[in-house]
């Protein structure tokens, strides 16, 4: 078949990657410049399935209510007048109760298991390059409570036969060596030992070159301005290039994969709750190696995660409701270098940091949405918020699966 992939982020490139090994003939359509230039390119950098869950969570409301008033909190409201922002929100607080974040954690674990042993396959199979490590994440607790929440979390990974150790702070320095020298008192630590981390933009630049060799295309600099129905089908793609060509596309199968972009969906009205929730993070050269995180560190404290890429720090958090609203906000951004500084002090040069944010594709429940709309031969591969690195792989492989008619692999059952 001949099928258009809309969006060249990581959901859409691993998407096309699949595809094309079933031997579609598969175009990338992309209105950046190159592949993951917005939500997948400054992420935390973590393949974290044993992290995989609804941010949807008993007690979240209250937790949120609390922090919208400090300038750099883990969860940042900032109300408006949008009816998305109200109506997302509603949907977002049915959902946390024990039952419903029990379900939806249960999915997503599933499908972020599932997308790590595609992601090792794909890594076996080409030798793929992205600053990979395998060094596992450390969540570490300042806190009794948080301590207390580390305990309740191990439990429930044990009942999903997830590998993790819980620590004590002297245990969680001899994991991660830099910690040692940290101004935080930790309380404890949670070892998820099977988690990877790796450079999502290096891994989409990789596989678009892996994706050409098998015949796939790439249309950079180039807008979908709108998708044309006939009946219950998708008759035609109208596209913009360079700002100026104005031209039409066919295929037999089209892909949405558009990250927290709901436009085209609300066109044809088609109501998918993805909201875009806004992060930011900040990279910066190591210059201390000795001083340096070995992999990665969850901080529960703060929700800002800190990993090793390469030569690099990447440290990445905080979740901000505010649309597609662009500021990056000094609390914000001081708040997350003061905790890095304070938990790796003179690993990198902090001062010279290059500053990013970008919109995670949120869901009110949390699963993402891998499924087909009601036009027969258009696809959504959509809302995978802050797991869109760890899930990327079983996605893709996914939807290439619903196009085929396949059944889903038995181990998502």
């Amino acid at each position: 078949m001949q099928i258009v992939v809309i969006g060249a982020g990581v959901i859409g490139i691993t998407t096309a990657w699949y595809l094309a090994r079933d031997g579609h003939e598969v175009t990338v359509i992309e209105a950046r410049k190159g592949v993951a230039l917005e939500t997948s390119f400054g992420n935390a950098g973590g393949v974290c399935p044993g992290f995989a869950g609804p941010w949807a969570a008993p007690g979240m409301p209250f937790k949120a209510l609390k922090w919208m008033f400090r300038p750099a909190a883990p969860l940042k409201i900032r109300p408006s007048f949008s009816v998305a922002q109200w109506a997302w929100l509603l949907r977002f607080t049915a959902n946390c109760t024990p039952a419903r974040y029990a379900e939806n954690k249960t999915r997503m674990q599933k499908v972020a298991h599932y997308s790590k042993a595609q992601l090792k396959a794909l890594r076996d199979e080409t030798g793929v390059e992205y600053d990979h490590g395998t060094g596992g994440v450390l969540q570490i607790f300042q806190t009794k409570d948080e301590a207390d929440g580390g305990r309740r979390n191990a439990q429930v990974l044990s009942s999903l036969g997830i590998a993790h150790r819980l620590l004590s702070p002297q245990q969680a320095c001899e994991v991660e060596a830099g910690l040692a020298q940290s101004s935080v008192e930790l309380s404890g630590a949670l070892q998820l030992t099977d988690d990877e981390t790796g450079d999502c933009h290096l891994f989409c630049r990789a596989l678009e070159k892996l994706c050409r060799t098998l015949g796939v295309k790439f249309r950079f600099d180039t807008r979908v301005t709108g998708l044309q129905t006939t009946g219950n089908r998708v008759s035609s793609i109208e596209i913009l290039q360079n700002g100026t060509e104005q031209s039409t596309l066919e295929a037999d199968a089209i892909v949405l994969a558009t990250g927290p972009q709901m436009d085209l969906l609300r066109a044809l009205k088609l109501n998918v709750p993805v909201y875009p929730v806004k992060g930011y993070s900040m990279t910066a050269e190591i210059t201390n190696e000795d001083a340096a995180p070995r992999s990665s560190v969850m901080d529960e404290h703060s929700k800002v995660m800190i990993t090793r890429l390469g030569s690099r720090i990447r440290a990445a958090g905080v979740a901000e409701l505010a649309g597609f609203n662009t500021s990056m906000h000094e609390p914000v951004l001081s708040g997350i270098r003061e905790r890095v500084e304070a938990l790796f002090p003179g690993a990198a040069d902090y001062a010279s940091a290059q500053w990013w944010h970008g919109f995670r594709p949120m869901t009110a429940d949390g699963p993402s949405q891998v499924k087909r709309s009601r036009y027969d031969n258009l696809f959504l591969n959509i809302g995978h918020g802050s797991n869109g690195w760890t899930q990327a792989c079983g996605t893709g492989k996914m939807m290439a699966d619903l196009v085929a008619g396949r059944p889903f692999d038995a181990a998502l059952d």
